[in-house]
């Protein structure tokens, strides 16, 4: 597993943060469509914390897109970068996240983030500030709204309706199972909102959630039990 440390010069405070969220956001790329759901490689990243060590855990899961097969998976354990502050999550996380990435011994093609892209307050949430810094095509499927209004979908599955941050479309609200809550989907970088939409429901062929965040969510949290159980 990759250790990592706070990178020099990684925000400290809530204002740096901010700025350098501005910053980034002007790079983020809406008008391409990206890679097509089923082919190549698509990626998994989550994060699990453990608090009272000051520790995080982060997994990137690749899978094959037509088969949801694992091609490959890695982990690293970081120190938490940054304080808990709405909208600022990313700063926790992103530099143990890019650990794992790089470790991968191959392509990880479209990544998809449990969390947010566009839909964000800020509209610069943890998929957006991914993939402004890799360069990769990113969607952001989170499990709540956010702050953001929807109108509840149809009950089938793929049936969708626009997240709303007033007047403007953040995402979608999809139906993943036949009348099962939603999940959110967001453009994180370099992919549509409908081609998100498109690799979220490849991606959930039996659960609500996408295959990739639960292979990654079950990864980073065995990571970090087995870097904080005791040595026998």
């Amino acid at each position: 597993m990759t250790t990592v440390r706070i990178p020099a010069g990684w925000p400290a405070t809530e204002e740096e943060a901010r700025a350098v969220q501005d910053q980034l956001r002007e790079r983020v790329l809406l008008d391409e469509p990206g890679p097509p759901p089923g082919a190549g490689h698509v990626t998994g990243v989550d994060v699990a914390y453990d608090d009272e060590r000051d520790l995080v855990a982060a997994a990137a899961v690749v899978l094959d897109a037509a088969t949801l097969d694992v091609v490959a998976e890695a982990t690293a354990l970081g120190r938490i970068s940054f304080p808990y502050v709405p909208g600022l999550l990313a700063f926790r996380e992103i530099p143990t996240v890019l650990a794992a990435l790089d470790a991968l011994p191959c392509a990880p093609g479209t990544v998809v983030c449990d969390g947010y892209g566009l839909a964000h307050p800020r509209r610069f949430g943890l998929a957006s500030h991914l993939g402004v810094l890799t360069g990769l095509p990113t969607i952001g499927v989170a499990k709540n709204p956010f702050t953001f209004t929807y109108d509840d979908p149809a009950s089938p599955r793929g049936s969708s309706a626009p997240l709303m941050a007033g007047d403007e479309e953040v995402g979608r609200a999809l139906r993943t199972r036949d009348a099962v809550k939603p999940v959110f989907v967001s453009v994180g970088h370099r992919v549509s909102l409908a081609n998100a939409c498109a690799h979220t429901l490849a991606l959930t062929p039996e659960y609500r959630l996408p295959e990739t965040t639960r292979r990654a969510d079950s990864l980073c949290r065995q990571a970090l039990k087995d870097a904080t159980s005791p040595t026998p």
